[in-house]
Parts: C-alpha cells; structure tokens; sequence
C-alpha cells in the first residue's frame, strides 16, 4: 500500500494538469484581429487570422475577408486602403470567414481609429451599376453572425427622400431563421416601427422627375396595373405580397439623398439555433427600394442564400428542401452550382457533372441563370466562349468551354468575386414519381485537375394530411346470427412511399342473438309425466367504437400491408332476455298446454372495453383513392376476434 501512494498522487497530479490544460483549450477564443499602418488620412489594414486547418480531401484552405471601416464604406480585400475623408473615431470590424476548414469562422474583434488629420481631399468615386443592391459577406450558419450590406443610389435629378425594406424569416419555415438585425448607419437614416409605417402610394412616374404630390392613398388589391419586373409601381401590393412571404422586416428611412450619391447600410444578422439545418436549403431575404416616398415607384431585390455547415464555395443548393407533394406536379425545382477557382493560375475548362435522380424528367431542364454569362455551345465545335450541356443516363453535364476564371491565389487578382461562377438550372418531375426525397450532388473539375466533390442537394416532401373513409362488414364466426356494418374515417400521411402509420375511428352497429333450450320432465298432481322446456333468448344491439394504429408498407402502388393495435368499447349498448317456459300434454312436444314468458332489458354505455392487435391487406390503389381490404382482429378476450372487410378511399 505504500509503495503504492505515491503512484497515485503522481496520477491525480497528471490528470489535474491533463484536464486544466484541456480546459484551457477550450476556452481559446478564436479571434480576426486587425492590424493597420496610417499615413495621415490613409490607412492600410492588414489582417492577424489564427491557423486554419484544412479539411481532408478539401482544396486548400484559406480566407476571404470583410472589411467595415466605420464611415459608411466596406471592402473586401485582404490588405485593402481606405481614405478617410473626416476627422474623428472609427469603429473598424473585420469577419474573416475561412474556406474549407473544419472550424469556425473566427470571432470578429473591433479596432477604433482616430483619424486627427485629412491631409488628402478625397473624391468618391461611383461604384454601384444599379441603384439597389443586397450583399453578404457569407452564407448563413446555425448560430452565427453574418452580415448583410444594403447599398442604395440616387438616380434621380433632385434631392429625395425614400424608405427600404427589408423582409427576413420566411413563413414556410416554421422556426425563425434570423434574430432581429443590428442595424448599422452612417448617413442619418431612421430605423422605423415596420407595424406603424405609413405607406403613401401614387401613380409612378416613368420619368426621372417626380411631382411632390401626396394627395392619393390606394388600396393595394384596387390599383392592378401589371408591374415591370424591374421597376414596379403598385407599392402597397408589393408589401403586402412581402408580408405573406416573410414573417418579420426592418424599415429603414433615408433622407436628403443628392443625385448620384451612393450610400451603405450595415445589417448584422444572427441566425437562430432553431433556424432549418438542410445545408442544401435555400433561404432568402428580401428588399425593396422606395427611392422617393412620395411615389410608389420601387425596386424588389431577393437575395438567395444556402445554409452550410462548413464555407464552402463549391456547393450545390436547391429550392425543393420542403415541399408540398400534393402541388408540386408541375412545379419546376431549382437547382444552383457554386462553384470557385482557388488555384494560382486560370481556369480555361470547368466540367460540372451533376446527378439527376430518377424521379425528375431530365427532358425538361432549362438553364435559368448563370456566371460567366455565355451562350450555349452549338453542334459544331467553335472558339467563342460557350456552355455545352450533355445528358447521360443519370447526369447533366455543363462544361465551360474557352472561358477565362481567375485563380484566388493569382497575382494581382483584386476582385474577389471574377474567381467565382455558378450555374443554375429547373427541372420538372417525371410523370410517375413517388414520396421520397432525393439527393444530387456534382463532381467540380477544373481544366484537368482532380474533381471537386460538392455536398448533397436534398429534396424532401412534408408529410402532408391524408383523410380517408371507409365502410364495411364485420364477421364474428363465433358469434351466432349476427350482423355487423361500420362506418369511419383513417387519417395518415398523403400518399405515403413504403412505410407510414395511420390512425382510424371506426363506428360499428352490431346485432346478434343466441338461443338456449333446457328440457325436463315433471310429474303433475296426477301422477301423469309432462315436457317443460325452458327457453332463454339473449339478443344484444350496439355501437361499438374503435380505434386502431397501424403501421402500414406500400408493397407497389396497388398492394398494401399493415399491422397494428387498437382498442374498442361499445358507446351504447342494450341487451334484452326473454325467458319463455313451455308445459306439454306429455313427456313430448306434441301438445302444448301453457306457456308463460319474462323479458328483463339492460342499457349501459361506454363499457365492455377490448384490446387487441390486428392484421391488414388492401388491394386498389394503396396510396391514394379508391381500395378494397380485408383485416383480421386478435382480441385479447375470448370469443371476440373477427374478420373485417371494407372499401376506403383516401383523399
């Protein structure tokens, strides 16, 4: 034992410094810092990112970058310069988000600077090719901060005033996806109550200079004008068709905004820990633009963006993460490619060879949109830039041909962005498809280097309601004389692939009697031997109520199988018994001499409860509409099982 002690205490040394040290790295904050060097009024910022660790079989990791300087501009760039145009403190945040590592992306850890002198007019410089904008710096993940940049312009020739709003928290989702946004601004705007913002609506003006004129207010399903697809002028329908899509929305009020100025505004947006966690899902936020708010003149933006678990800028994302089997039919699916080029050098070639799962009818894809924009290739072979499209037998191929993508890590490569494409493309389902989800993925070849393997786009069905009726005949063959019909209602899953549960209630009225005869033979006062025979009559009327649970498998589309328990008990019963004594001239039936009869009745009520399990058959159209079945109830109490045989139809 002594020789032991120490050996012990040595242990619990080493597992107390063991555990500290675990401790302690995990409580290691991950943190973007930022690093800058000033020339009076111009700054060069350099980030300070922790290690990133590469995900295995990934390309290879790395970094891209946010900047927001504090005064109403941002970047982008790794190292960017940034003119202050001011005096005073600034509010510098940088989110770097890295790409293909297995960790998160690292804490965003703000910097102010004091700029003290501005030794350098700055001129701004235009940048926005449209006067309404929506941008991200990444795509949304459970539980994280992402940020959102709403750039506005004035392109009118006067000095407005206008309102955007932005919609977020779709309403087909049932948990929220966004908590309520930080809202960052650096030109005066107001951030206005969305549940008490007036919304004056008149004509649009086609032209550039509009009439001050607030004299008209319209209804928004009165005023049905058909709206451009990019400038729309019913502002009231536009909200409100906005508001049935997204449960939530910020509004924010701008003013004294002189033509041609250009501004930001910064939205800071958490996602939820209940926010859908489909990483092929796609959500979005939506915008629309009010330059001048004494028209109804605007501008709607919807932003799509994935949900991931990991930045991944190959990746493959689709519209079909929910959907409602009963009207999807003729629905055309969505589906987009990501993809980027992270090498040194450009991209001539890039391959993308995508699944298409069976239940889609590949006949009907169409390409929707894509970047870089080019045409598709034709038969013959041609040196223009082009997008050729080939099918095999559960593939489409889209392959760039003669393009120029620049590599990430190429010099001088500034943008970002140029390194990036995408393709996206519908498709509709095939004529006989089934309930069940799917799964797509694309293979990312860039020139002739190894593929890129995307993650899996998923489609999948809600459960839906399907309400059934049925109607039938039960047969008890212990049961003498007895007649058994019911009517009920089953509920389950709408048309169910394989397996299911489906619950019932069944309401049956049932009949059935038994008679018992007893003889004796009895002396009379005159010694002579008589027949006395003593009937018993027992009939019994009831509603029965039951309630089955099945699980059940669709075989094919015409067989199905179940098996299940259920209980029952009679909601009403009577049960009436006629006592009939009949005395004959002799020890036979020929003569009757007397007969005298008692009837007593008994009621009662929700009694005689049953449990019992069951097995089932249907032939017809298993999923949905018209069927015949045929089951058979195992009571657990004897004299009680049966045979039941019905028709259902399911809706």
């Amino acid at each position: 034992m002594k020789k032991t002690l120490p050996f012990l205490v040595l242990l619990l040394i080493q597992i107390s410094v063991f555990a500290q040290i675990e401790q302690s790295i995990d409580t290691i904050v991950r943190e973007a810092k930022i690093g800058y060097d000033a020339n009076g009024n111009l700054i060069s910022f350099i980030p300070n990112t922790p290690p990133l660790q590469q995900i295995a079989g990934a390309p290879t990791a790395f970094y891209s970058y946010y900047w927001e300087f504090g005064d109403g501009f941002y970047s982008t760039d790794k190292e960017p310069k940034h003119h202050y145009k001011k005096k005073g403190d600034y509010k510098v945040s940088l989110w770097a988000t890295n790409n293909y590592g297995t960790e998160r992306p690292p804490a965003t850890r703000p910097t102010t600077l004091s700029i003290r002198q501005t030794a350098e007019d700055v001129e701004d410089t235009s940048s926005m090719q449209e006067d309404f904008t929506i941008k991200r710096n990444r795509e949304p993940m459970v539980n994280e901060e992402m940020v959102i940049i709403l750039s506005y312009k004035n392109t009118l020739n006067y000095v407005a005033s206008g309102k955007i709003h932005l919609f977020f928290n779709e309403s087909q989702f049932k948990a929220d996806n966004f908590e309520t946004p930080e809202i960052r601004t650096h030109y005066g705007e107001n951030i206005l109550d969305a549940n008490n913002t007036f919304v004056l609506h008149t004509q649009g003006n086609d032209e550039a200079t509009f009439l001050a004129d607030r004299s008209l207010y319209t209804n928004p399903l009165a005023y049905e004008t058909a709206q451009d697809s990019t400038i729309k002028t019913n502002l009231p329908l536009s909200l409100e068709e906005a508001k049935l899509k997204y449960r939530d929305q910020s509004v924010i009020e701008f003013n004294g905004i002189s033509p041609g100025e250009e501004r930001n505004i910064f939205l800071s947006m958490r996602t939820t820990p209940e926010m859908i966690k489909d990483t092929s899902a796609i959500i979005s936020v939506r915008g629309v633009y009010v330059p001048d708010s004494n028209y109804g003149n605007h501008k709607i933006k919807d932003m799509e963006m994935e949900i991931v678990t990991s930045h991944d800028p190959n990746k493959m994302s689709s519209n079909g993460s929910i959907m409602n089997y009963r009207f999807v039919r003729f629905k055309r699916l969505n589906y987009k490619i990501k993809f980027q080029n992270n090498g040194e050098g450009p991209a001539r070639t890039i391959r993308l060879e995508t699944d298409i799962p069976e239940m889609l009818d590949m006949a009907t894809l169409e390409i929707e949109d894509q970047y870089p924009e080019c045409p598709i290739c034709p038969k013959e072979p041609v040196t223009y830039s082009c997008l050729d499209t080939t099918f095999t037998k559960n593939q489409a191929i889209f392959t760039y041909k003669n393009i120029y993508i620049p590599g990430s890590e190429q010099k001088n490569v500034q943008e970002k962005d140029s390194t990036k494409g995408f393709v996206k493309y519908s498709i509709k389902f095939a004529k006989d498809f089934h309930k069940k989800k799917t799964k797509s993925r694309t293979a990312i070849i860039f020139d002739k280097n190894e593929p890129i393997i995307t993650n899996y786009a998923t489609t999948r069905f809600l459960p839906g309601i399907s309400i059934g009726v049925k109607s039938g005949y039960n047969y008890y063959p212990d049961l003498e004389d007895s007649k058994s019909y019911f009517i009920g209602a089953t509920i389950s899953p709408y048309k169910a692939y394989r397996w299911y549960l489906q619950a019932e209630w069944t309401s049956n009225f049932n009949s059935y009697s038994d008679t018992n005869s007893f003889d004796e033979i009895v002396d009379n006062s005159q010694g002579t031997r008589q027949l006395q025979r003593t009937t018993t009559v027992n009939e019994q009327q009831n509603v029965n109520w039951e309630v089955p649970v099945l699980l059940r498998y669709n075989i094919n589309n015409y067989i199905g199988l179940g098996a299940g328990i259920q209980g029952n008990f009679n909601f009403s019963e009577k049960q009436t018994t006629t006592f009939t004594v009949n005395l004959y001239e002799n020890d036979k039936d020929d003569f009757l001499m007397s007969s005298t009869s008692n009837t007593d009745e008994f009621t009662d009520s929700f009694s005689n409860i049953r449990k019992g399990i069951l097995f089932d058959a249907t032939f017809g159209i298993a999923r949905i509409g018209p069927s015949l079945g045929a089951r058979y109830v195992l009571n657990f109490e004897e004299d009680f099982n049966y045979w039941q045989f019905y028709a259902i139809w399911k809706f």
